[in-house]
């Protein structure tokens, strides 16, 4: 028995691909990764000086510390 190894790479090629490609998330799925280099707590000093200094408004600076808060709560 000869198998022609044309017809089973041709055949093979869109299997392989939309497999490949329906592991990618459907296409409208929400892929989300947060990586940080500095821990909660140098966030919050830097943020304290920012607001200190007169960068940030008091509203601005409760928000920005909501924030880190939750970020590293989870």
């Amino acid at each position: 028995m000869c198998i022609n190894l044309k017809i089973v790479t041709r055949a093979a090629v869109p299997v392989v691909l939309s497999v490949a490609l329906s592991a990618c998330g459907g296409g409208g799925a929400k892929v989300e990764s947060i990586n940080t280099t500095t821990t909660m707590g140098q966030e919050l000093m830097d943020l304290d000086a920012s607001y200190k200094q007169g960068l940030l408004t008091e509203d601005e600076y409760n928000k920005a510390r909501k924030k880190i808060m939750k970020r590293y709560d989870q």
